[in-house]
């Protein structure tokens, strides 16, 4: 908050070009190989307007970010003087997507609230959707039982009829009905991704996705050009929960990533639903416990529209 407090008054005083320009600095740093959320941080807590960005020496770096290895801190280095970030802001804009700094008023408001908000959003589609008033989040394994499946059909449709936006990873499984459901009931969805843009994973929901970026909402936290790695996900799971009021688990194995997206939504204040499964089955594993751990059961969709409203 301090930090964007500066950076907002420093906008006063100088005008629209230094925007222009600390975002394209911003961009450019999160563009580099090296460091990640914290050294960011790091950065703007040295230099709020990135106007001495590109003068610092290696050592200066050392000393800014003295966590980071020799190794990290020469990738950053090369990558801050050699990336052309003009031309790959051209091109993305060429494509349509648009960046997003924490520090823009586009910037999703939930999502400012959380711990370790992303610093850039490249987002294409709508992006008014991630501030609409009702959004839940819908996820859940990538191998769905005929149970999780018929369940979902049954929650999902009411739910948008009343007015949420879905937002799911469009994962295979759970993840993708959510998102499809969403379409067939003429509702919007909002599709958070691990890698880039670019690089739709998994591959056969590159039609799906290309659907959602003309006509509801494909994000990712990742530059555009860089492939999905495994680390991506867990991370990509905090956006799903900030963005969302609430998320719904259809179906968790134990210590799953849905549990994970379960236990963030639980660290930034979300409500928890999840649905109640066999016992016996695996899938369920994960539900049932985070029924046990206090999450709401659901067994109709008014189970989660009757919590917003008393919320509210």
């Amino acid at each position: 908050a301090v930090i964007r407090g500066k950076i907002c008054s420093s906008y006063t005083k100088k005008g629209g070009s230094s925007v222009d320009y600390f975002k394209e600095r911003l961009i450019l740093i999160h563009h580099c190989r090296g460091v990640g959320w914290k050294s960011i941080l790091k950065i703007l807590q040295e230099d709020p307007l990135l106007d001495n960005l590109l003068n610092k020496t290696l050592e200066d770096w050392k000393i800014i970010l003295p966590r980071l290895t020799n190794s990290q801190l020469s990738l950053f280095y090369n990558d801050l003087h050699s990336i052309d970030i003009s031309q790959k802001i051209k091109l993305y804009k060429e494509n349509k997507i648009e960046m997003i700094t924490f520090f823009d008023e586009e910037y999703p408001t939930r999502l400012k609230r959380i711990f370790d908000p992303p610093w850039v959003i490249y987002a294409k589609g709508n992006i008014r959707l991630m501030n609409q008033k009702k959004i839940l989040a819908v996820v859940g394994v990538r191998l769905p039982s005929q149970y999780g499946i018929d369940a979902l059909n049954q929650i999902i449709p009411p739910i948008i009829k009343d007015g949420y936006i879905i937002v799911s990873g469009l994962a295979a499984g759970i993840d993708t009905r959510a998102h499809l459901l969403s379409i067939q009931n003429d509702g919007k969805t909002i599709g958070v991704i691990g890698g880039g843009l670019f690089h739709i994973y998994p591959k056969e929901n590159t039609p799906l996705s290309l659907k959602m970026m003309k006509e509801h909402l494909v994000i990712s936290e990742t530059v555009p050009f860089r492939k999905s790695e495994p680390w991506m996900f867990p991370q990509r799971n905090r956006i799903i929960s900030g963005l969302s009021d609430g998320v719904l688990i259809i179906e968790a194995k134990a210590r799953s990533d849905s549990l994970i997206t379960a236990y963030q939504a639980l660290e930034h204040g979300r409500e928890v639903f999840a649905l109640h499964g066999n016992i016996t089955s695996p899938n369920s594993r994960g539900t049932n416990e985070l029924i046990q751990e206090g999450a709401k059961m659901v067994l109709s969709y008014n189970d989660i529209i009757s919590e917003f409203k008393n919320d509210r």
